[in-house]
């Protein structure tokens, strides 16, 4: 192993010792700096906004996985859609393969909401508290004293009511605004579980942002150890061009430069919010954020060579001038992709506000009446996925003499619920020609049908006694 290689042998956050290395990053300042906080701040106006939206008085979205009820774009889903909320889930997770394997880990530099929070929100609000990292290095190393303690004070304490926000709004996503304000308001005594969750959240993104920060993208987040299946030599990653910066060296002045145009200042270093040196290739740390691009240009610009020494780019490209973007994978996740997206649009377009299930009791036969009518027993089970609470009819579509009478009363259905009741169909004896008929059903809410099913009836046939 050349010396060069040396930094696989060890994390770039454990010291030598086996303890923390705290790192420091250079404060960034480019184009894709710019970029990159322009579009954190509309991911974070969604991310507050959002829960703040109602339609018709109920939440535009919302992930109540407790209860198992969520809202997407103001439609409601529950349990009883489990199949199209699992092509969901396995659509967005084929999406980010797909993704991965021609971008890289571009979700996690530029959405990433552990990156935005943490490079948008955190760091900027450390940077204009304790100033940049040289800065930062020497209050931490300083000795205590009242100004280090109120600047101190003064971060966490910012930092905390950031994670309460964060906190809370993570629990409006789950349980929409009007409980949490519920939960806010009420005496703590009746929302014991809600105000738990509410300071749990709170005290885990705290940890997270004023202590744990890129260690988890590094230790915990496997989507950084899914590159080494996801990524090849045609993905596109932040990628540092070594053919034209190698070998690297200090430029001096009046010399005549005969190495690479890399003259190893160390910004791209500096600037890493994880810590590694992105001149040693795809690392499972980078998390593309573009940091080391809008340090190294600068640098280029001044010694009058061309940017893009570090860029988006593929390892083909650099070495071979071969860009390839549709791969074998890449034309195999995008098959699989269309026909999940395709089967999933179908689901949701053709998906009924109500569902019914009516099928006739087991073990129960027909029954003659006095009044010389055929009835037969049935189960019937309906479920309303609307938001408003519902009392559904039945009625039998192919015999418009049949008559329904539920058994134990009106079937009514709560929103978002299923309900199961027993009805009696009546046939006149002389409708009867075959043992077992069929009978199309229609649901109704008043006089508006909202689902149809089929059933069968069985009987005596017309000459029988």
């Amino acid at each position: 192993m050349s010396s060069s290689d040396s930094y696989r042998d060890r994390l770039g956050l454990v010291t030598e010792e086996g303890a923390r290395s705290w790192i420091y990053p250079k404060q960034p300042s480019g184009r894709y700096y710019t970029a990159r906080t322009i579009l954190s701040f509309l991911l974070l106006a969604v991310l507050f906004g959002t829960p703040l939206i109602k339609i018709d008085g109920h939440p535009f979205m919302m992930f109540n996985v407790v209860e198992g009820q969520f809202i997407l774009f103001g439609a409601g889903f529950g349990t009883h859609d489990f199949f199209i909320l699992g092509l969901l889930t396995i659509s967005f997770i084929v999406f980010i393969l797909l993704f991965t394997v021609v971008f890289g880990r571009l979700f996690c530099g530029w959405v990433c909401p552990q990156t935005v929070f943490m490079e948008m929100v955190f760091r900027k609000i450390e940077y204009w508290l304790e100033g940049d990292f040289r800065e930062q290095q020497r209050l931490n190393a300083a000795p205590w004293t009242a100004g280090k303690a109120a600047r101190k004070l003064t971060k966490y304490g910012i930092f905390f009511a950031i994670a309460f926000l964060i906190g809370n709004t993570l629990l409006a996503w789950i349980i929409g605004v009007d409980q949490l304000w519920k939960i806010v308001t009420d005496p703590p005594a009746e929302h014991v579980a809600g105000l738990t969750a509410m300071f749990v959240f709170s005290g885990i993104f705290y940890w997270i942002f004023a202590w744990f920060r890129e260690q988890a993208c590094i230790l915990v987040c496997p989507y950084g150890r899914l590159q080494g299946v996801l990524l090849d030599k045609d993905s596109i990653v932040i990628a540092y061009d070594r053919v034209r910066g190698e070998p690297r060296g200090k430029l001096t002045k009046g010399e005549e430069r005969t190495k690479g145009d890399c003259i190893d200042c160390g910004l791209c270093v500096d600037v890493c919010p994880t810590g590694i040196d992105i001149r040693n290739g795809t690392q499972l740390e980078c998390v593309n954020c573009t940091a080391c691009i809008d340090a190294c240009d600068p640098v280029m610009d001044k010694i009058g060579k061309p940017r893009g020494l570090i860029r988006y780019d593929s390892e083909n490209n650099i070495v071979n001038k071969v860009r390839k973007i549709w791969t074998p994978r890449v034309v195999g996740y995008t098959a699989v992709l269309t026909v999940l997206v395709g089967l999933l649009t179908y689901l949701l377009t053709t998906r009924s506000l109500f569902d019914a299930t009516i099928l006739r009791s087991p073990g129960m036969f027909f029954q003659e009446q006095t009044d010389g009518r055929v009835s037969n027993i049935y189960d019937v089970k309906v479920t309303n996925k609307t938001f408003e609470a519902a009392t559904v009819s039945i009625r039998v579509e192919s015999d418009p003499n049949a008559e329904v009478r539920f058994i134990g009363g009106d079937l009514a259905v709560g929103p978002q619920q299923a309900i199961q009741g027993k009805a009696m169909i009546l046939r006149d004896r002389a409708s009867i020609t075959k043992m077992s008929m069929p009978l199309q059903i229609g649901v109704y809410v008043g006089n508006e049908r909202v689902a149809g099913t089929g059933t069968t009836f069985l009987g005596p046939t017309i000459g029988s006694k």
